[in-house]
């Protein structure tokens, strides 16, 4: 029988400029929480900019759920973290981010994934 996984880490890195992977990511991560699994999802790359009031609303995919909705839900029940390196390149501070976000980097990244139990996806 499959071990059911304590905690689900999920790292999109794409955005805008590949909207399926990017849709794909998030999707993953709602239906997870949903479905009561310790849900930690990590903005990095293009995402980074999902981070940003307003920013998930000029999300655009036919046949997809709204980005806002999304992340709506998987903060109800999991974590949003924007990537350090990522949020710095692209001149965005722990004030600018949307309610519920925080900035971390690869020492925190690692320490989520490595414990027993934990399944990742990189999208």
């Amino acid at each position: 029988m499959a071990q059911t996984a304590h905690k689900l880490v999920i790292k999109v890195t794409a955005g805008s400029d590949a909207p399926e992977r990017c849709s794909q990511a998030f999707t993953v991560a709602s239906v997870a929480v949903a479905s009561g699994v310790n849900v930690s999802l990590w903005l990095t790359g293009e995402s980074a900019w999902f981070a940003l009031p307003g920013r998930a609303a000029e999300f655009q995919l036919p046949h997809a759920a709204p980005l806002p909705e999304l992340i709506e839900a998987i903060s109800t029940g999991g974590t949003i973290t924007l990537c350090t390196q990522c949020a710095a390149r692209r001149g965005i501070k722990e004030e600018d981010v949307i309610d519920g976000v925080r900035i971390a980097g690869a020492q925190v990244f690692v320490s989520e994934i490595l414990p027993d139990g934990v399944r990742s996806l990189v999208y």
